[in-house]
């Protein structure tokens, strides 16, 4: 298939520095804070702190890695360009696809939550109306201007930003005048006199990495802006290399207060530790709050797997790896098809969740987690083969990654030891089995097409010879 190279062609840099900067933070924090955050509390203890600075200390690396690809030539909009680059064409046909999966099976659980949120105030309210509802107003603004997707991203991880500043700052005065909640006295003691740092030993620990990990789920999207900011050569370096303190903030910070007011072992697995916080404090609408937030946080990642879905559907249909129809902009430059094809997926995805057995659901999303690892692997990978391939191009970069080749290595191998404790946890064990036959599957199905699209050339190289 032939690249369009009109001017209706290209996607708008639409997105200006604080839609990147805010879409950046919005990557890094995921509902699983705010809901999550104390089933890992309770499986590893204050040991989960060092679990997400690991994690983020390797996931920073990733990004400086994505952020030297993408500014090492701005022709490049997603990281599917640059794995045709320097992996091949079938390499980048399952990347591609295996992302958009990623996207969609993220997005599908999400905008069927917000549905569920939605119902703790409409009770009466059947879950499918509040999920349509929500993914047709993100279908709406996804198809307007990518700058409205820019502006919706802003306020969705604004909320979320006050929401963990918030808890921060009550639970910081909590601490320093010793509040006393049903569970003893608010000190940061609080964090090692309860069996230590690592109470439930060493398991605990390593266990937790699987749900840590899933948090990150998405921090890389900020790389799959570049084709639509607005001068990505000073907007996208400061996205990446803001990462670190965010995480020490929004993760540490916010998960070092909340087990300093209450010790880890009073923190329940089955509830929000935010609720827990603001309801101590005598705040009455402590769970209405948390349900807001979790709610715009829901519409964000679903909204991101809208954004993230059609343009990488996009990116796939511009190198004839998915239908031609899917390459069509509208006059905002916005691949229409593209993000019609994304939403419509994401629906039946929310209907079949209604009729589906739970088990299924839960092995898509494992199999999710499993691809995302893929995602962060390739790019380490990638790395590897442009320092490799262009050492000239490289050693003019301004946006290096640092420790090259060492952190590469280290990064590949931390993954392993993740795929390792993925395997050790019975919710998650079959996708490990199963993530192959996704693989081989997007294999077969690229043999075909090129084998389909071979014979025509052929056949016209035969007739031009004749």
């Amino acid at each position: 298939m032939e690249k369009s190279t009109s001017q209706n062609q290209n996607l708008s840099r639409g997105l200006k520095n604080r839609h990147v900067q805010l879409l950046a933070i919005g990557g890094a924090i995921g509902t699983g804070l705010f809901l999550g955050s104390g089933r890992s509390i309770h499986l590893a203890g204050p040991s989960i702190l060092f679990a997400y600075m690991i994690t983020g200390i390797i996931l920073f690396f990733v990004m400086r890695a994505l952020g030297e690809l993408l500014l090492s030539n701005l022709n490049y909009h997603s990281f599917v360009d640059f794995v045709q680059d320097y992996l091949g064409d079938r390499a980048a046909f399952i990347t591609g696809w295996t992302y958009w999966f990623c996207w969609i099976s993220l997005a599908m659980a999400d905008v069927t939550a917000a549905g569920l949120y939605i119902q703790y105030w409409l009770p009466n309210i059947a879950r499918w109306v509040p999920s349509l509802v929500v993914l047709v107003i993100l279908l709406i603004m996804n198809l307007t201007a990518v700058k409205h997707f820019g502006e919706m991203e802003f306020w969705f991880a604004l909320i979320k930003v006050v929401a963990i500043v918030g808890l921060i700052v009550i639970g910081g005065f909590m601490i320093i005048k010793g509040f006393s909640t049903d569970a003893g006295t608010s000190s940061f003691s609080n964090l090692w006199m309860n069996g230590g740092w690592f109470p439930n030993g060493a398991s605990g620990f390593i266990l937790s990495f699987q749900m840590v990990v899933f948090a990150f789920t998405g921090i890389e999207l900020v790389g799959l802006t570049a084709g639509e900011t607005e001068d990505p050569e000073k907007v996208i370096p400061k996205a990446i290399d803001n990462i670190p303190i965010r995480i020490i903030i929004f993760y540490i910070g916010a998960l070092a207060v909340i087990m300093s007011i209450y010790p880890w072992t009073s923190i329940s697995p089955d509830k929000s530790p935010f609720v827990q916080v603001f309801s101590a404090v005598g705040i009455a609408a402590a769970a209405s709050i948390v349900n807001f937030v979790v709610l715009t946080s829901a519409a964000s990642a679903c909204n991101s797997g809208i954004f993230s879905t059609s343009r990488m559907v996009f990116s796939l249909a511009k190198e004839g790896n998915a239908p031609e129809s899917m390459n069509k902009l509208t006059s905002h430059h916005v691949p229409c098809n593209a993000t019609i094809f994304s939403a419509t997926v994401i629906l039946l995805a929310v209907i079949l969740n209604y009729i589906m057995p739970e088990g299924v659901f839960v092995l898509i999303t494992s199999i999710s987690t499993f691809c995302f690892i893929f995602i962060w692997a390739i790019i380490v990978i990638c790395h590897l083969k442009y320092r490799k391939a262009n050492s000239e191009l490289a050693a003019k970069s301004k946006f290096k990654m640092p420790l090259y080749p060492i952190a590469n290595y280290i990064i590949l191998a931390f993954f392993a030891f993740v795929i390792v404790t993925l395997a050790l946890n019975n919710e998650t064990r079959v996708a490990l089995f199963v993530t192959p036959v996704w693989f081989i599957m997007l294999s077969v199905v690229y043999s075909v097409i090129k084998s389909k699209n071979k014979d025509p050339q052929a056949e016209n190289i035969k007739r031009d010879l004749a």
